[in-house]
């Protein structure tokens, strides 16, 4: 099953600094049939002015993963931390227990982001940041995890919860595929360019939300950027 949820569609807020768009209900905009899909709770596509950002705020008990698509967000939070996230790259934040944090863009244009939360498992812990660089040419024609809670994904960036976030870029008229266990639940947006996914046309910003599929077979209509989610339900 792949349901395809067009980006016309998405709900969303522009407030000017900051534009908007929520594949699942949060903040004002409500949608009680987009809730989230299995444990992944929001996916919002963001387009944040230079020199503006979210100013300090608290989280907790939530896995915060913030793929930047264009620009760079620069982070700081109450643990101390400070780091500059560029396009391609991927910052995670484990709110845990509790955390304030700030995202800004102070770069010269505008920068655009998805923001991933996905609900965690297990034992409520001290909360915590990381980044790193994930060069697309290591992606090249294939799915490469991002961010992962499985031990055996040592080259990822940690999060607390049984999932994965996987990028891919694909040429146009190549193919990648991407095995989805039983029971697991799948969500995936084109960051740019168009693709064919188990036959279904999917166009940059539009989200697929996929189960009961056993293979992804994903082929590039044009030159694509693909992030992905694997989670429990």
């Amino acid at each position: 099953m792949i349901d395809i949820r067009r980006f016309n569609t998405l709900g969303g807020a522009n407030h000017g600094w900051l534009d908007a768009k929520h594949h699942f209900s949060f903040a004002s905009y409500h949608d009680p049939k987009r809730m989230g899909w299995g444990a992944l709770r929001v996916w919002n596509d963001d387009t944040i002015a230079a020199g503006t950002g979210f100013p300090a705020h608290p989280h907790s008990d939530m896995e915060i993963i913030t793929y930047v698509r264009e620009g760079a967000i620069t982070h700081e939070d109450s643990l101390g931390n400070k780091g500059r996230t560029e396009a391609g790259d991927v910052q995670v934040m484990s709110a845990g227990t509790g955390i304030r944090h700030a995202e800004y863009n102070a770069e010269p244009d505008a920068t655009r982001i998805f923001q991933i939360w996905i609900i965690p498992d297990g034992e409520r812990k001290a909360p915590s940041w990381g980044t790193r660089p994930f060069p697309k040419g290591e992606r090249s024609g294939r799915f490469v995890t991002l961010a992962s809670g499985f031990e055996d994904d040592a080259d990822a960036l940690p999060i607390r919860t049984d999932a994965r976030v996987l990028g891919a870029s694909l040429k146009a008229g190549e193919t990648a595929e991407y095995a989805l266990g039983e029971g697991r639940f799948a969500y995936m947006v084109p960051a740019a360019g168009a693709v064919e996914i188990n036959g279904q046309d999917l166009g940059k910003g539009d989200g697929a939300a996929i189960r009961d599929e056993r293979v992804l077979r994903i082929t590039a209509k044009e030159d694509a950027e693909l992030v992905l989610v694997d989670s429990a339900a």
